[in-house]
């Protein structure tokens, strides 16, 4: 994927799904959450454990489907043997991006969502990205 994709992904994008948030601090989860609040982006933190909770003043959803609003990005943070079910969760909200994190790769799951007209970016964080195409608010 390319450098100019990534970036008009990035720069579309205004609420993002983080699937796999963690209120563990020293989490990749939680540092990636927090810089993305801090570049503008409305994160909805998603996870069954800490659903009702607030993470990083943000209220936690237990699932996707949870979510009331709509979301264009899906970012996640899960092993990849789960990502099948999270892509398909992803489709049914209509959300516009499937965003695996660094390490996660699921072919299935890419060509499932990019089927359903998702983009999809794997094996890349936005935390990194952003700052290396020169997007940082």
């Amino acid at each position: 994927m390319s450098d100019q994709h990534i970036a008009n992904i990035l720069g579309k994008v205004k609420t993002i799904a983080l699937v796999g948030a963690s209120e563990k601090t020293d989490r990749p989860s939680y540092k990636v959450m927090e810089y993305l609040l801090n570049q503008g982006y409305q994160v909805i933190p998603v996870s069954p454990k800490l659903a009702g909770r607030t993470l990083l003043t943000q209220p936690v959803v237990g699932q996707l489907s949870d979510i009331k609003q709509s979301v264009d990005m899906v970012d996640v943070f899960r092993n990849a043997d789960a990502v099948y079910g999270v892509a398909e969760e992803a489709i049914a909200i209509g959300a516009k991006v499937l965003w695996l994190q660094k390490g996660v790769i699921n072919e299935e799951a890419k060509l499932l969502a990019e089927n359903e007209g998702l983009d999809v970016v794997m094996d890349r964080c936005p935390k990194i990205e952003i700052p290396r195409l020169g997007m940082e608010k």
